[in-house]
């Protein structure tokens, strides 16, 4: 309980201490002392509660509900100030709803019923806190070398007249160290009212992550997201109102047992916290919130799309797949469970669409957002699919996803301050100009798509999981998405991998902070991937098992023959990109032909070739986007349409099916 305690405190603390530093050198070091602090706290807890069954703690004490109820109210009160002084007055109307709920939930609710364990941990919960204890620190440690040169940048923006962000890194570390806490108490908390305090810290970081340069495209896009939230947050208040006021449980341990028992009795709650949770995970149609965050810097998109926010959701939806499988409620009619099919349908849907967009995006950071939503879904469909294969596929779609996003993003934030863009276009001579840089990147790209990383075995076990259950449907939409991924990693991959003669290395001036968190990230994902067997069989499958009666299809336990040969190809990788690397080096390339002989570089610095006509031609590489036939707008409206139409129907039916049992229950 004390580490537990830590994790949340600490990192509290050490947001204040960023906070009010008086420089940036004294920052620094409690960056890199809490962040190594936290890593190390996160490891000895997780170490501890891996194997085995859950670990309760009572740690509950209406002190502590109180300092809950007051930091809700806190933030409620901040979002309403924000928005009355931007004239959002709709956000404003939301942030009043929620506190007038919070204030039910207190004093109406939570007061009469009893909790008796507040605090756990077990297998699910020990692997988030090793995402976020390491990942997420990882981050804020690479966020020390990227804001120094953010920071340049915008200054000289701002002496050439143009709209600069003011520096504000104190209180932008200080969010990203309190983002932290927020989650470790998400994935921590068995007691829902505190689980939701952390829920809305989430969203209020982020709004002020997102908006950190204070443009006008940065406040509107920060405003998204926080509304859109704010809505998941109203539905997992009322979910909360509803299980303590009408079956006297606001644990969600207990309320899974509940609903075990009498599953229609806790449709209604469960519905809306599954909206809670796929709002959060940024699922179609509140898929634009997540989109919006790209204009943040780096290690903000990072923090969100590996190890917090959007893994909060996930999180959830995985706690809560035992009441959604196998499709059928246990009740004596065994009618259809519209929450597990809706959330399915949702969640491939979304995997589907937002692959198939991401076909037709060359920015970096758009190609990665539009993965993330896509491989959200996939887990989303794997948690409303609630077998034992599926809740294993979930997991190690999670683990493996952040992971490799988490290098990826941090890989494209130094690409984009030496190469000048997040063009993939722009990549083409990535390999020459940051050959390191390059190196790490492909690895995170294989990491996506490639065997025998991680994220290829997951979709191959989900695959499964589904056949079992005989849902053709979401099968082909799999095998499409799939192939979609397959397309766009395939065109990133091959731009890094052009090299092009007379260019500078300019990989030299990166900081030693960003090289630090880089190499840890791939070190994660190369020892997830060479470790998969081993975590399998001791950590997913006995917790899937535990949690949905039923085989687990996995690699074949304490294999150490499959881990080494994983661990061969894994490392391939590198070493095949850094021969390219050193094979550009050597100064004996030849003189290409691109139907004319090549002329080299011209007085711009452009290589040419002579044409079949005799003239000087633009020496180019360009992949195929297909906008008109992908087009995102159109794609993104169907996609949301189908999805709100898929909620609505799910949240009726949820609702009827609650109160026939609720009224049928009092009659007898």
């Amino acid at each position: 309980m004390g580490i537990i305690g830590f994790l949340i405190v600490f990192p509290l603390v050490a947001a204040i201490l960023c906070l009010v530093s008086p420089n940036r050198r004294l920052r620094e070091v409690v960056v890199y002392v809490s962040a190594t602090a936290i890593a190390v706290a996160s490891i000895v807890l997780a170490s501890g509660h891996l194997v085995g069954g859950s670990t309760y703690f009572t740690g509950h004490t209406h002190v502590i509900d109180w300092i809950f109820l007051v930091v809700d109210l806190a933030l409620c009160a901040y979002i309403m100030w924000r928005s009355l002084s931007a004239g959002r007055k709709g956000i404003f109307a939301l942030a009043c709803i929620q506190a007038l709920l919070v204030c039910v939930l207190e004093f109406g609710v939570s007061g009469s019923v009893n909790v008796s364990r507040a605090v756990y941990i077990d297998s699910l919960s020990s692997i988030m806190v090793l995402i976020i204890g390491v990942i997420g620190s990882g981050i804020c440690v690479y966020a020390i070398g990227y804001m120094r040169d953010f920071q340049k940048h915008q200054a000289e923006l701002a002496a050439e007249g143009k709209e600069a962000a003011p520096d504000r890194q104190n209180l932008f570390f200080a969010v990203m160290l309190a983002f932290l806490s927020a989650m470790f108490g998400i994935v921590l908390f068995n007691d829902m009212a505190w689980m939701l305090t952390m829920w809305e810290a989430t969203t209020v970081c982020s709004f002020f992550l997102i908006g950190y340069t204070q443009t006008a495209e940065a406040t509107n896009n920060a405003f998204r997201q926080i509304w859109m939230n704010l809505l998941g947050g109203i539905g997992f208040t009322l979910a909360v109102i509803y299980s303590g006021s009408t079956l006297n449980v606001i644990e969600l341990d207990r309320f899974v047992n509940y609903g075990l028992i009498s599953p229609s009795f806790t449709m209604l709650p469960l519905a809306l916290l599954a909206f809670a949770a796929l709002t959060k995970a940024a699922q179609m149609p509140f898929h634009t919130w997540l989109l919006g965050a790209m204009v943040a810097p780096t290690p903000t998109s990072a923090l969100l799309h590996s190890s917090t926010m959007v893994k909060a959701g996930v999180f959830l939806l995985i706690r809560l797949s035992p009441l959604m499988g196998p499709f059928i409620t246990a009740s004596a009619n065994a009618s259809i469970n519209p929450v597990a099919v809706s959330t399915m349908l949702v969640g491939c849907i979304t995997f589907l669409v937002c692959s198939i967009i991401a076909i037709s995006q060359s920015n970096a950071k758009r190609i990665l957002a539009y993965s993330t939503i896509a491989n959200l879904g996939l887990i989303v469909t794997c948690a409303g699919v609630g077998t034992a294969e599926a809740i294993w596929a979930a997991i190690f779609l999670l683990i493996f996803h952040a992971a490799a996003k988490s290098l990826l993003f941090l890989c494209v934030g130094t690409a984009e301050h030496h190469v000048g863009s997040r063009d993939v276009e722009r990549f083409d001579t990535l390999v020459s100009r940051m050959p390191k840089l390059a190196s790490l990147m492909a690895l995170g790209i294989c990491g996506m798509y490639v065997a025998p990383f991680g994220m290829l075995i997951s979709k191959w076990a989900a695959l499964g999981a589904f056949a079992d259950s005989g849902m053709m449907l979401i099968i082909i939409m799999l095998g499409f998405g799939s192939a979609a991924t397959f397309f766009f990693w395939t065109k990133w991959l091959g731009k890094i991998l052009c090299s092009a003669r007379n260019v500078d290395n300019v990989e030299t001036t990166v900081f030693v902070p960003e090289w630090i968190a880089l190499v840890v990230m791939a070190a994660i994902m190369v020892l997830s991937c060479v470790l998969l067997p081993f975590i399998s069989s001791s950590i997913v499958s006995p917790y899937a098992s535990r949690l949905m009666s039923g085989n687990i299809w996995a690699p074949t336990p304490d294999d150490l023959i499959i881990m080494a040969i994983m661990a061969i190809i894994v490392l391939t990788v590198p070493l095949a990109v850094a021969l390219r690397t050193r094979a550009n080096s050597l100064n004996d390339q030849r003189q290409w032909y691109m139907n004319g002989v090549g002329l080299g570089t011209n007085q711009d610095g452009v290589e040419t070739f002579r044409g079949s006509l005799g003239g000087e031609v633009l020496y180019e590489q360009r992949n195929w986007y297909m906008e008109d036939l992908f087009n995102e707008a159109k794609l993104s409206r169907i996609g949301g349409i189908i999805c709100i139409l898929v909620a609505l129907v799910s949240i009726a039916c949820a609702f009827g099916m609650s109160y026939i049992s609720y009224f049928v229950g009092s009659v007898i």
